[in-house]
């Protein structure tokens, strides 16, 4: 696979390696190894039992954060294969890029960023991080899963300085991590589309304003002679929504190719060096996923059905955080180690973080 990477790719054998050194695996590259270990972390496992948008619990069919980020990395290792990236650092990237995540979803982080504003703040890419180079165990002698430069790299995100081992500085990640970042959004709001109108709280007939919703409807009726002479939306949603995904990767791929073949670089040094991402779209397609995230706030992540539900988790995260305020053996030996490190707040929020939606909510009752 190595060969037929593009040269500005990030290939394993030039990565800038981890903070604590180990022998090379006799047959797993770097990146294989960061995607197993995270495959194997207690914080990947409890994704499944986290909310995506609707509370865990409130349904069979809708998404939680583990299914969310399958569907991430499947995405990104698809467009990493189109591009000659490598798609063994996409996928270890996007698997461990919701790790981070609080119960109870934004909601949840709104919340803990209201209790942690006075003591450091929360921020759940931030956190993600604190998961692979702290909070997980089980790689002894050191903290956390000593994952690659890279993957930590992918999951800066939102950061616009890097800093490389050796003290050199740049201001854009690689193209791998800038690949997971768009397939991330590709994913939620098509899956958000497909679990607001299951739950009936998106009429398909409103999405008919929406230029991607229009050409994926479009598309789809070229593809089914059943839905070209029926017109059934709800019975033909997934083939929408399946064009609708397939019609973001064609645009990000067209207008990606472009700009790498223009930009001509032959390292990822180069790439971290160029004061602009490579990979996205064009100025036209930008318009049309603002007007479906518009459209999605305004009409799905605002609903009162969603809000309401919402509040009341928030006020189970409150009351608890409260509680372990005035009790902070409650939390557990291990973390108590940390209170006396890190102080009793930032302890507390990694504690309440951690949790799913189930044992928050137990947690809550038991009080």
């Amino acid at each position: 696979m190595t060969s037929s990477l593009r040269s500005c790719a990030q290939h394993s054998s030039e990565t800038l390696g981890r903070t604590f050194l180990e022998k090379p695996h006799a047959f797993r590259n770097c990146f294989e190894r960061d995607r197993d270990r995270i495959i194997h972390s207690t914080a990947f496992r409890r994704l499944d039992g986290k909310t995506q948008v609707f509370l865990n619990g409130q349904g069979d069919y809708y998404r939680t954060r583990l299914t969310h980020t399958i569907e991430v990395a499947s995405i990104s290792r698809t467009i990493a294969r189109a591009l000659r990236l490598n798609e063994d650092l996409c996928e270890a990237i996007a698997l461990a890029h919701d790790l981070g995540h609080p119960p109870f979803g934004h909601a949840g982080e709104k919340m803990l960023q209201q209790l942690m504003k006075d003591h450091g703040g929360f921020d759940h890419n931030e956190q993600s991080l604190r998961v692979v180079e702290f909070l997980e165990e089980g790689y002894l002698p050191f903290s956390g899963l000593n994952l690659s430069y890279e993957v930590l790299e992918g999951l800066r995100k939102h950061h616009h300085r890097f800093v490389t081992p050796e003290g050199v500085t740049y201001c854009s990640p690689s193209l791998e991590a800038q690949l997971v970042n768009i397939a991330d959004e590709i994913a939620y709001y098509s899956h958000d589309l497909d679990d607001g109108v299951e739950a009936g709280l998106l009429d398909p007939r409103e999405l008919e304003n929406l230029t991607l919703w229009a050409q994926a409807k479009e598309e789809a009726i070229e593809q089914s002679t059943y839905f070209a002479t029926t017109g059934n939306i709800e019975k033909n949603r997934k083939l929408i929504l399946r064009c609708l995904i397939n019609k973001q990767v064609e645009e990000l791929l067209a207008y990606s190719r472009k700009a790498l073949e223009g930009a001509n670089f032959h390292s990822v040094m180069e790439v971290r060096k160029h004061p602009k991402h490579l990979l996205g779209f064009s100025k036209s397609h930008q318009k049309a996923n603002r007007e479906l995230r518009y459209f999605l706030y305004e009409h799905f992540y605002r609903n009162p059905m969603l809000t309401t539900s919402n509040e009341e988790a928030c006020r189970k995260i409150e009351v608890l955080f409260r509680y372990f305020q005035e009790n902070p053996h409650r939390i557990g030996l291990r973390f108590l180690e940390r209170l006396e490190k890190e102080g009793k707040h930032r302890a507390i929020c990694d504690y309440i973080a951690g949790m799913t939606d189930r044992y928050l909510k137990s947690s809550f009752a038991s009080l």
